[in-house]
C-alpha cells in the first residue's frame, strides 16, 4: 500500500512535438558540464611524438606561406615586420629609386680583392670607400627626410613612426635583387 509499485504500469508518452519557430533557437540549451567536456583538452598529448610532429608540419606550412608571401607580396602572410600599408609604402619609397647604399657590398667586395694587390693607392682605395659610406648614410638621411612627411600625410599625424627609420635604411642598404619582400614597383614609379 504505501511501497513503491514494482512495475509502472504507465507507458512513456510521447515526446511531443513543438512547431519548429522563425527566429528561435528550436533545441533545447546544452548543459554547461556537457559543454566543457566537449572543451577540454589535455595538457600534455597522450601521444607526444604525433603531436610533436603535427606540431612541425604547422610551423612548415606557416614558413611555406611566409616564404610565398615574400615573393607575392601578399599582405596576409607577411611577418610582422614587414606588415601594414604603412611598412609597403616605406619598401616602396625604397624601391623607385636608385639608393647609393645598394651599390656598397660589391665596391667592398671589389676593394678586398684589390687589397690583396696592396700598393700605395690602397690607402686612397680605402679613404673613398669610408667616404662613400658617409655619402650613403647621408642619402639614407634625406631619404626618411623626404619620406616621412608623406607618410604623415597620407596615413595621418597619428601614425606610429617608430622603427620605420631604421627599416627604411636597412632595405636601402640591400641590393635590389636580395631585398625581401620583394620589390613590387619599378624603378621611376610612384609609391603604392
Amino acid at each position: 500500500m504505501f511501497g513503491r509499485k514494482k512495475q509502472q504500469d504507465e507507458t512513456p508518452s510521447p515526446v511531443q512535438e513543438r512547431p519548429q519557430r522563425e527566429g528561435a533557437k528550436n533545441r533545447p540549451t546544452p548543459k554547461r558540464r556537457d559543454q566543457e567536456a566537449a572543451r577540454k583538452r589535455p595538457l600534455v598529448q597522450a601521444d607526444r611524438k604525433s603531436a610533436k610532429a603535427a606540431d612541425r608540419a604547422a610551423r612548415r606550412e606557416n614558413a611555406q606561406k611566409m616564404r610565398e608571401a615574400m615573393m607575392t607580396g601578399d599582405e596576409r602572410h607577411l611577418p610582422p615586420r614587414d606588415k601594414g600599408p604603412v611598412r609597403r609604402f616605406v619598401r616602396d619609397a625604397v624601391d623607385v629609386r636608385w639608393n647609393l647604399g645598394e651599390l656598397l657590398l660589391p665596391l667592398m667586395l671589389a676593394v678586398l680583392v684589390l687589397s690583396l694587390f696592396a700598393g700605395t693607392w690602397a690607402t686612397y682605395v680605402f679613404l673613398g670607400v669610408y667616404v662613400l659610406i658617409l655619402i650613403a648614410i647621408v642619402d639614407v638621411w634625406l631619404l626618411w627626410r623626404r619620406t616621412k612627411p608623406k607618410l604623415l600625410q597620407r596615413f595621418g599625424a597619428d601614425t606610429n613612426l617608430r622603427g620605420l627609420a631604421m627599416y627604411l635604411a636597412m632595405r636601402a642598404f640591400q641590393m635590389r635583387r636580395t631585398r625581401m619582400p620583394k620589390p613590387m614597383v619599378e624603378r621611376g614609379d610612384a609609391p603604392r
